[in-house]
């Protein structure tokens, strides 16, 4: 069954048994990003949404909504796929003034809905194809609206996010019922913030909240994106011919991260100590992202691109290779550094800067050289030419 099939069965199932229950969530004080109370910021982070139309995308009982439209005097559409999630938002609220509430999904009812100036979804887009909600809230968007997804990020097994877009197994967890099956989108913030960038959005920020319980694994993600203006007419280009350009160099990165304790290095398996740090991919990554899925990868640590200062380019030869590294100096990261399971660099721990040990990987040696060049470090030559400092 595809993964929107199986989970528009699950939330039926859901409401129906809400309705049977005759369970009404009471309306908030403040609206709440996370399943927990007093955790993460409220309703402001959408800004001033008095009198402005806002979109609320799988609204469910319908209760986030009202609470907009009587506290903030929002006018609120809550869209809602589920009949009886509809069902149990209209029974208990159809009467509010600022509200309505559609039965559709949200795709579709965007293609033919006057734009909105404001859109949210409390834990709800992860159960649609990323792929088919943000372009149709790009187009049913204003340009400058604000779009606030609050999504899972570790479940409560210790699950982290995928790198890849693609729906896994999660449970809808119910009292005194049998849990319900559903696929959802549970993407790393990096690719959340990849696939917003390329449907039209400018991310804001991204902020991780654990659960309150410091036992408990739970992790939520709370993006703050905006709808970028459209585009006006580009230029085209066009590739020389249909043959690959030859292969003729090695692309990478290197991170140096500078904490209280000094510079972290790991050591590769064949004996070097080494920055986090590794190849280019291939499919259109760039470097402050390369810089970002490396260190996730090899140490376990989460950095956004706004983290990353790249320094410059070092460009040496290999056995008639050219290699090509980019220095890159991250400025903020959460988490502490670990061995991860099938990586070949491990065994992380922080140098002082007067204390560096000997066997430095050539490539790390470079980039720390080119970054402090009063450090002691020998290594061949290279050629550094510095990126010019952000505007």
């Amino acid at each position: 069954m595809p993964a929107e099939d199986t989970n528009t069965r699950a939330w039926h199932i859901y409401g129906r048994r809400q309705l049977a229950r005759a369970y009404t969530p009471p309306i908030p004080d403040q609206l709440g990003w996370t399943p927990w109370e007093g955790t993460g910021p409220g309703a402001e982070i959408l800004g001033d949404v008095a009198g402005r139309r806002v979109l609320d995308i799988g609204s469910g009982a319908g209760h986030h909504a009202v609470h907009l439209a009587q506290a903030h005097g929002a006018h609120v559409t809550g869209i809602e796929l589920s009949p009886t999630q509809h069902e149990r938002a209209t029974r208990a609220h159809a009467d509010v003034n600022g509200v309505e509430f559609v039965q559709a999904h949200v795709a579709e009812y965007l293609a033919a809905a006057e734009a909105f100036e404001a859109a949210y979804a409390i834990g709800t887009l992860a159960f649609i194809d990323p792929h088919r909600s943000l372009p149709a809230l790009r187009d049913g968007l204003r340009p400058g609206a604000p779009l606030i997804l609050s999504l899972l990020h570790t479940d409560l097994h210790g699950s982290g996010p995928s790198t890849e877009v693609a729906p896994r197994e999660q449970m809808i967890l119910l009292r005194d019922d049998p849990p319900l099956p559903t696929q959802m989108w549970v993407l790393a913030p990096q690719l959340w913030e990849d696939l917003l960038t390329e449907y039209g959005f400018r991310v804001e920020t991204i902020e991780l909240f654990p659960h309150p319980d410091e036992s408990a694994s739970v992790i939520q993600q709370l993006i703050r994106a905006r709808r970028l203006p459209d585009r006006p007419a580009r230029v085209s280009s066009r590739p020389r011919s249909t043959r690959a350009p030859a292969a003729h160099a090695a692309v990478g990165v290197g991170a140096i991260l500078l904490g209280e304790q000094g510079i972290l290095l790991g050591r590769h398996h064949r004996g070097t100590l080494e920055l986090p740090g590794g190849s280019v991919e291939a499919a259109g990554e760039s470097f402050e992202d390369a810089v970002v899925r490396e260190l996730t990868e090899e140490t376990g640590l989460i950095a956004r691109t706004g983290d990353v200062e790249l320094l410059g380019t070092l460009v040496d030869h290999v056995e008639g290779v050219l290699r090509v590294t980019v220095g890159a100096l991250v400025h903020t990261w959460r988490g502490q550094p670990a061995t991860r399971p099938d990586e070949s660099v491990g065994d992380w721990a922080w140098y002082p800067l007067d204390q560096l040990p000997d066997g430095l990987f050539v490539c790390s040696a470079q980039i720390l050289t080119a970054w402090r060049p009063d450090l002691p470090i020998d290594h061949p030559p290279a050629h550094f030419t510095a990126f010019a400092p952000a505007t």
